[in-house]
């Protein structure tokens, strides 16, 4: 089950597939994270997705924000992906599902499936400078119900600062 608004996000370390290591503590107190799982790469939703962070990414960092998108996908396909889209923030390959267990996207409807499958739901985390979960999206099909909603939610986080 996915984490809900005000919970403490779960630390991290990972490796992102251009070789960045991304940490949570790292971004503690300085910045705040959308952190979005997507169930594959170079699939319509994702790719739209994926491509609409990468458009909204200037102003994301403009407000103090990193992206990082989490597939089961690998490396290799992690880096042809973001070659082809010129996806310019880390995009980090959790084939083990990790990442995924630990903030809660491989269960739900179909949860076993996704476990066999390797398939993550598609669900983005919006993380304060202060390491809570300030916002939670959802939606199979509905990636601009994840990017309009963290355009939004940050430019909150960024007027409360």
């Amino acid at each position: 089950m996915p984490l809900i608004v005000g919970q403490d996000a779960p630390e991290f370390e990972a490796t992102a597939s251009d070789g960045r290591r991304v940490a949570l503590a790292d971004l503690r107190g300085k910045k705040n994270l959308v952190l979005y799982f997507y169930p594959g790469d170079f699939t319509p939703v994702c790719t739209k997705e994926t491509c609409s962070f990468r458009d909204m990414y200037a102003d994301l960092v403009s407000k103090d924000t990193e992206v990082l998108g989490v597939s089961t996908d690998d490396d290799a396909s992690h880096a042809k992906f973001a070659a082809k889209y010129d996806v310019g923030f880390p995009l980090v390959a959790d084939p083990e599902m990790k990442l995924a267990r630990l903030y809660g996207v491989q269960d739900g409807p179909l949860g076993l499936l996704r476990e066999l499958l390797k398939r993550v739901r598609r669900v983005t985390y919006v993380i304060d400078k202060r390491g809570k979960i300030a916002g939670v999206f959802t939606g199979e099909l509905q990636a601009a119900k994840h990017t309009v909603g963290v355009q939004k939610l940050i430019a909150e986080l960024a007027r409360s600062a």
